[in-house]
């Protein structure tokens, strides 16, 4: 494509190229576009972002050297010849994005689903309804992307918009007709789905998380919302996208007044057009009735937790809302058996109820101890670190609730990445207040004595294997914060590691050796 159609829509503030209009070279046609000079292939343009970490200006060099026909740049830049400034390039960078994959999300049903907890299983549960509507369908999520057979890893819950819109590429080509994507803060704040055309926007909660980069809930929120008074309101689906909006959480309320699209609300309260009612959950399960405007379809779900019912609500308020007949809706949320790492079930249980979870949150931590803790036929037993380089000020809160919540809370590493995992877990100790809640050996919790209380282990692997010694029969474990996660993230690098595998090697050891396979 031209350089002058790609950046047409990025209001240049100035060109170099375009005022050599006797160069034949001044309009070149753009083979590959890249934000990473390293990826610079000859014929590419290169974007020229502002990171975090690195600025990708000081890069534009090494982008001409590997064959960039092109620089755009978010400042003047001299001694290049085709160079375009604008005033912002994460914006240009997503409207080249899409006009040089032909704006995919155009021609597919969109719907982005953001909120602090529970988009991916939301994910889950859309996509099994939408498979039973006999839609072909991609996902692009915490977990991974997948469309058709095909799943690849997923660095970041939303990609960048030059990575987002080669991936919807990919699915429209494969004929995917209904994409289902988890949109979160950094992705709204930094234009990583703009010009990406949704049909619907879905709002499941907000709680604590990212300060370290919002730094205040109201930011936060404002980001959030956004999405549904910039994001959901623009382009050629302006005029029939719909905003789903969980009324069960005080920001969803206020975002129901803000959001500029038609509206359809969830939750428990009466006035919400998509709600549950007889509701019943166990540790098998989730039953009850599904209210849908008035009109009531029973339902049940293999997902543990009543906090589910939350994302039950906001997958069929979503489908209802892109059209999806109730019946279709109901089959669909049955046939979710369960996502990975949201309260994933592990084998051999040997008569305990052993789970990870992904809650990295203190609401989402405190959501599934208090439902366990309600349905517990015996112990709560928790595993629970905090992340490094993330929101500090949530650490104390987390510890407190692993505690409060928790018979034994074991509490460890979770990715400490440039942080000393004991200095992480010293701000997680603030939290437990120790007259209160008594500290407790590792001898002690194998043995089964001293009672309730805390156990401290920095090394992950080795605390998940202390969980399981502790335990009894019908006892409850809960790993929490890396779910789906197979590696963890060190000063040193990234190591191989999941909970599951780990806490099921620890199961298959506690087994008598005469029940062995």
């Amino acid at each position: 494509m031209k350089l002058s159609y790609l950046i047409k829509e990025c209001a240049p503030l100035w060109d170099r190229g375009f005022a050599l209009e006797s160069d034949p070279g001044a309009d070149p046609e753009i083979t590959s576009i890249h934000n990473n000079s390293g990826d610079v292939k000859p014929g590419g343009l290169f974007i020229a972002i502002k990171g975090f970490n690195s600025d990708g200006h000081d890069y534009i060099r090494d982008a001409l050297d590997r064959g960039a026909a092109a620089v755009v740049a978010q400042q003047h830049i001299t001694g290049v010849p085709r160079a375009v400034e604008v005033a912002d390039s994460r914006k240009a960078m997503a409207s080249i994005a899409a006009r040089f994959y032909n704006n995919p999300s155009e021609s597919m049903g969109i719907t982005g689903i953001t909120g602090t907890n529970g988009k991916t299983t939301t994910s889950w549960l859309l996509e099994s309804i939408l498979n039973r509507a006999g839609h072909t369908t991609g996902v692009i999520g915490t977990v991974n992307w997948r469309y058709c057979g095909n799943t690849c890893d997923n660095p970041v819950t939303t990609p960048e918009s030059i990575d987002l819109q080669q991936m919807l590429g990919r699915m429209r080509d494969a004929g995917v007709t209904h994409v289902i994507m988890e949109v979160s803060s950094h992705a709204i704040d930094l234009h990583r789905v703009r010009n990406c055309w949704f049909d619907a926007g879905v709002f499941t909660n907000l709680t604590q998380d990212h300060l370290d980069y919002h730094k205040t809930m109201g930011r936060y929120f404002s980001c959030k919302k956004r999405f549904f008074t910039r994001n959901l309101p623009t382009g050629p689906k302006a005029g029939t996208a719909v905003s789903v909006v969980n009324l069960d959480d005080e920001r969803g309320r206020d975002l129901k007044d803000a959001a500029k699209t038609r509206i359809v609300t969830t939750g428990q309260a009466p006035e919400a057009g998509v709600r549950c009612v007889e509701l019943s959950s166990g540790i098998s399960g989730i039953s009850g009735t599904l209210d849908i405007h008035g009109k009531e379809y029973g339902f049940s779900s293999s997902l543990v937790g009543s906090f589910n019912v939350e994302n039950i609500l906001s997958a069929a308020g979503a489908a209802w809302g892109i059209g999806i007949d109730p019946e279709t809706i109901v089959r669909g949320i049955e046939d979710c058996k369960g996502v990975p790492g949201r309260l994933e079930r592990i084998e051999p249980s040997l008569g305990r109820h052993v789970f990870v979870d992904y809650a990295h949150t203190p609401d989402a931590l405190e959501s599934i101890l208090k439902t366990l803790k309600e349905q517990a036929p015996a112990r709560i037993i928790s595993i629970v670190g905090c992340g490094g380089d993330r929101d500090s000020s949530k650490r104390p809160i987390m510890g407190n609730i692993a505690a409060t919540f928790s018979d034994l809370a074991i509490i460890t590493s979770d990715n400490p990445r440039t942080e000393d995992p004991g200095l992480i877990i010293r701000d997680v100790l603030t939290g437990i207040d120790p007259a209160v809640h008594a500290g407790l050996t590792r001898e002690q919790m194998e043995a089964g004595e001293g009672g309730t209380g805390f156990h401290v282990e920095p090394d992950r692997r080795t605390a998940l294997e202390i969980a399981v010694k502790a335990s009894r029969p019908d006892d409850i474990i809960v790993a929490a914060g890396k779910g789906h996660e197979t590696y963890q993230i060190l000063k040193t690098g990234t190591i191989d590691f999941d909970d599951r595998k780990i806490l099921a090697q620890a199961l298959e050891e506690l087994c008598p050796e005469g029940e062995k396979s």
